[in-house]
């Protein structure tokens, strides 16, 4: 079962900064996500998506690549590469995996102008080890809304604001047990 966690930011850099740490952290096997979108306020009534994944552009190219080949089938590449990019870029533009784009958006007004928010779609997740690794946003970041049970939301929300003391340590059970 996935876990969603929000983070929300003063600033709209740390949004970004956060979400390239867990990809880092990604890479070295301690953490698995779905999805990570950043999401920014500008200004009062602008809010924008920052996903991590281009669906229209990857749509472009998939329906491209299809179409060029049923095109050389019917000895037209051409044009069939021009009508499969232009139906691949509609059906990824429409398509939406991962989080909810009108659940970020309404959580997203919630934000000060010039904030921003990290919503992180969680497979699995070392705590201990991640938390560890997101030290430097201690003091800068703040939980809106988790899934997560309240014992691992207030462990989260402790080590954001710098309470690494009062984080309960995680205890691997006993070998053999």
């Amino acid at each position: 079962m996935s876990e969603l966690i929000v983070i929300a930011f003063d600033d709209e850099a740390t949004g970004f900064e956060l979400r390239a740490e867990l990809v880092k952290v990604q890479s070295e096997y301690l953490i698995e996500m779905e999805d990570a979108v950043v999401v920014t306020r500008p200004a009062e009534d602008d809010i924008k998506l920052h996903q991590a994944i281009n669906l229209t552009a990857a749509g472009a190219l998939g329906g491209g690549f299809w179409g060029t080949f049923i095109g050389l089938i019917f000895l037209n590449p051409l044009i069939g590469a021009a009508v499969g990019a232009a139906s691949g870029a509609l059906a990824g533009k429409l398509s939406d995996v991962g989080i909810n784009d009108d659940f970020m958006r309404d959580t997203a007004r919630s934000l000060p102008p010039g904030g921003s928010a990290v919503f992180v779609l969680l497979r699995k997740m070392t705590a201990d080890k991640v938390l560890d690794r997101l030290q430097s946003f201690h003091h800068r970041g703040r939980v809106l809304k988790t899934s997560l049970s309240q014992q691992d939301e207030d462990r989260l929300r402790d080590a954001l604001s710098g309470n690494a003391a009062s984080v309960p340590p995680v205890v691997p059970p006993a070998a053999g047990a």
